[in-house]
């Protein structure tokens, strides 16, 4: 039971990747100005107007409503009169930003709830490792130490929203997604009791953890280059997506370049598995997810961004990082193979 949910809390964690590629392309991350609820609503608006004052309404401590383009909250729970009184309300004092667009609101509203659903699973399987502390505490300590990843990752989500999308928090926030991955695929990986048919020699396991660490720069940098997008979103426009990256900036570049580093290692590691019969076969999904990460890259500089090609990039680096983090565990606990790189 304890694996099956340490699987399902991996899923789910992807689930929340996938739904914050979805809520950066269709700039959602904003949706929500508030946190942890939405408009001061568990629940969220879907008019503007539920956002507009409303006369003999009661309200209650916290929910929200836009005057004169800025965000007010209720003070008390009150009913309201005929006419708009100050003092019942607070200025939100987080942020200036108070646009309601229904569709971004909902697209981020599910991503945290996508979040949430993955921090329970995480929780229940906190508490099924419990049974494993005296065989192996590992899994228990670390089982609730991603307890505490999640909640962490809860209030850096709410960090880049007070933030009004500040890019270096949204890079930590996509950094820490990748450690609660890592931290997942490890437990995944010490608490299974099948014997192994791989074997390692450690050159070979060094290289591993060489391509695992470039992986994750580069997915920081891609991190960056998003940034720049969005600003030249903000900029021109949506429609003018076929010249986004016209002068893109020196990061695209050594992003760009870097990809080839990147491949040239992973295929240099999958030609020594095969050459050496290590049977470490994942190396063949990473390989596909890498061909597959180009892909989009390409697509996106040289056909003006297609639908669905940014978070189908964001998504894939991030398949590629779990694979080769799997992979480097199965290095890691298999046998020796005592034979020269």
């Amino acid at each position: 039971m304890y694996r099956k949910f340490v699987k399902i809390s991996l899923i789910l964690v992807y689930l929340v990747i996938i739904a914050g590629a979805v809520v950066r392309m269709t700039g959602s991350g904003m949706g929500c100005p508030d946190w942890p609820k939405c408009f001061g609503y568990y629940i969220p608006p879907t008019e503007k107007s539920e956002l507009e004052f409303q006369s003999n309404r009661n309200y209650e401590k916290g929910q929200v409503i836009i005057v004169d383009e800025s965000l007010k909250v209720a003070a008390r729970d009150f009913t309201s009169g005929e006419s708009y009184t100050e003092s019942n309300w607070e200025n939100y004092e987080k942020h200036d930003y108070a646009i309601f667009n229904p569709t971004h609101t909902w697209v981020e509203y599910l991503n945290r709830l996508a979040g949430a659903l993955a921090g329970f699973a995480v929780l229940i399987m906190a508490f099924l490792s419990i049974g494993k502390y005296q065989i192996k505490k590992r899994i228990t300590l670390l089982s609730w130490l991603s307890v505490f990843l999640m909640g962490f990752q809860a209030w850096l989500g709410a960090t880049v929203v007070y933030s009004v999308l500040a890019p270096a928090k949204i890079t930590i926030h996509m950094v820490m997604a990748l450690v609660i991955v890592a931290v997942l695929i490890y437990l995944l990986k010490i608490s299974s009791e099948k014997e192994l048919d791989q074997f390692k020699t450690k050159p070979f396991q060094n290289l591993l953890i060489l391509a695992v660490i470039l992986t994750l720069i580069q997915v920081v940098m891609g991190t960056q280059v998003r940034q720049f997008v969005d600003e030249q979103i903000r900029s021109l426009g949506y429609d003018a997506k076929d010249i986004w990256l016209s002068d893109p900036n020196t990061t695209f570049y050594i992003h760009r370049s870097f990809s080839i580093l990147v491949f040239a290692i992973n295929a240099f590691l999958w030609w020594k598995n095969k050459n050496l019969n290590l049977n470490l076969n994942k190396i063949n999904i990473v390989i596909g997810l890498i061909l597959l990460e180009v892909a989009t890259g390409v697509a996106m500089y040289n056909f003006d961004f297609p639908i669905l090609s940014q978070p189908l990039h964001l998504v894939i680096a991030s398949l590629l990082f779990g694979f080769q983090f799997y992979l480097l565990m199965e290095s890691i606990y298999a046998p020796e193979k005592i034979k020269k790189l």
